[in-house]
């Protein structure tokens, strides 16, 4: 009779346990899928990096990218889906073992939560952001360093877990080892025959899969666990047997994917390198040939300027025409110089040179230079009265730039048929400005105007497309400031109108 109470109790007492951890099992093997999803969503994340990177690297449009992210998304959010669905379940499985373990879970899915918006975030950058190529890199790199941590977080947090629950196998083990013994004192024999026949097989087993997730977190992904049995213990060597091998074929893919991706840059750097040497050469032909330009047209110019001279000075009744070639021969040598700076700013390679100076020397010199244009255009060109107006700037480029903005005026603003030429004259400041009566630009537009190769909507617009970046660029350099306003107000211009105002330090004698 004690025997077989004591049989029926150790029946019981092993049916109770082997409950305990064929539930701990089916939650340790719960745990182990989700480590095999987030290692899947790893990949995945690696695949975007690299296509992403690659789309970027090639130039690709926001919609361009967005068609070769798709699939990649579109398996990234099922990946997604599925951890929201095993985390759920996770947090009823794990109900039995307290809140602490349900607060764990509660925290991963907040942490999913944290990747999707990053992905989230990422994706839309790419499809919808400006196609600038380093504002692009500068968003993959981030999404990576922040992506990165919280996954490391995730996958850690489910190994703990695992390993917790393998440790309370161990336990429950000692504990049923410690019963065993108990009741061996009443019956040896049974207690004997029932540890070395049942228990201690499976506890051999479980031994072998605790070893087996040791190795595997140890990114030891060699491991052959005997699927001779299909109980739970058994379906948990498969799995973990299948966890094996598709994270070693996983560390395969990412090893060839990353081989490929550095094979790439390297092939893209080469590339490169060929570019920018056929930039150098083609550069240098430009400006060798501006430069044989220069020295063709300046022989004659000079032999001009010459024979002028002498016919000034023998004065052959014809004084009035010398002068006329002179000056004409003197502004042809001045375009040429003009043409030589333009093409030197185009290579970077732009110098100004900075002299004591009077704007309204400059002043005279564009009105003499464009009348003839304003006429032409229908237009009056106006310039006030214009006292001393002492700089220190580089005179052929400050003249450049005014000239520059009357033929702006002269192409856009023709209906209003007057461009004036107006000093200024500040404690701090001098300058000239150029007013016209014309349509006036958009406020909203005012700014982008100053950008390179920026031009306005009229259709009659036309040159390099530099030149107010350019104008900008030389007043600033010098000190000074650039200002458009448009429209004007009511009583300059009936509200319309533009005034473009170029202003330098004072520098009095």
């Amino acid at each position: 009779m004690l025997l077989t109470v004591g049989t029926l109790f150790t029946a019981g007492a092993m049916f109770i346990g082997m409950t305990r951890v064929s539930d701990r099992l089916e939650t340790a093997l719960a745990a182990e899928a989700r480590i095999a999803r987030y290692s899947t969503l790893s990949t995945q994340i690696s695949t975007f990096l690299v296509i992403s990177t690659e789309a970027v690297q090639a130039g690709l449009d926001a919609g361009a990218r967005g068609e070769r992210l798709e699939p990649v998304v579109r398996n990234i959010n099922t990946t997604f889906g599925q951890l929201r669905r095993d985390l759920e379940q996770a947090v009823a499985q794990v109900e039995a073992l307290g809140l602490d373990a349900q607060s764990r879970y509660a925290t991963q899915s907040l942490g999913l939560a944290r990747m999707e918006a990053l992905i989230g975030n990422a994706v839309s950058g790419l499809q919808a952001g400006p196609d600038n190529a380093e504002t692009l890199r500068a968003r993959i790199n981030g999404f990576a360093s922040g992506f990165d941590p919280l996954l490391n977080q995730a996958v850690n947090a489910e190994i703990l877990f695992r390993n917790e629950i393998l440790s309370g196998i161990e336990r429950l083990r000692q504990s049923l080892g410690r019963l065993a013994i108990v009741i061996a004192v009443l019956s040896v024999l049974t207690a004997l025959a029932f540890y070395f026949g049942l228990v201690r097989p499976q506890f051999g087993r479980l031994d072998r899969l605790r070893d087996a997730a040791r190795q595997i977190g140890s990114e030891n992904y060699a491991v052959a666990l005997p699927e001779t049995r299909q109980d739970e213990i058994g379906l948990l060597y498969s799995e973990t047997n299948r966890m094996a091998q598709a994270l070693s074929l996983r560390e395969d893919n990412v090893r060839k994917d990353r081989a490929a991706l550095n094979e790439i840059i390297d092939q893209r750097t080469a590339e490169l390198r060929t570019a920018n040497a056929a930039l150098a050469k083609t550069d240098e032909n430009r400006r060798r040939f501006f430069a044989d330009i220069s020295h063709e047209l300046r022989t004659p110019l000079t032999v001009i300027l010459m024979e002028a001279q002498i016919g000034q000075r023998q004065g052959a009744g014809a004084d009035s025409a010398f002068a006329t070639i002179e000056e004409r021969a003197a502004r042809l040598n001045r375009r040429i110089d003009d043409l030589l700076r333009v093409a030197r700013s185009e290579s970077g390679e732009l110098a100004l040179d900075p002299q004591p100076v009077d704007l309204a020397e400059i002043l005279t010199d564009v009105a003499e230079e464009v009348a003839h244009e304003c006429a032409n255009a229908g237009m009056v060109l106006e310039m006030e009265p214009c006292p001393a107006l002492p700089v220190v700037a580089d005179a052929n480029w400050m003249r450049q730039v005014v000239v520059g903005l009357v033929r702006n005026a002269v192409r856009h603003a023709r209906d209003g048929k007057i461009v004036r030429l107006v000093p200024i004259d500040e404690p701090q400041w001098v300058g000239i400005a150029v007013v016209d009566h014309g349509p006036g630009v958009p406020p909203s537009d005012i700014a982008g105007l100053f950008g390179r190769f920026k031009r306005g909507r009229s259709p009659e617009g036309q040159g390099f497309g530099i030149g107010l970046a350019l104008a900008r660029w030389v007043v600033e350099a010098q000190g000074g400031t650039i200002r458009m306003q448009s429209p004007l107000p009511s009583g300059d211009a009936g509200g319309h109108g533009t005034k473009v105002s170029v202003r330098l330090p004072r520098k009095d004698p």
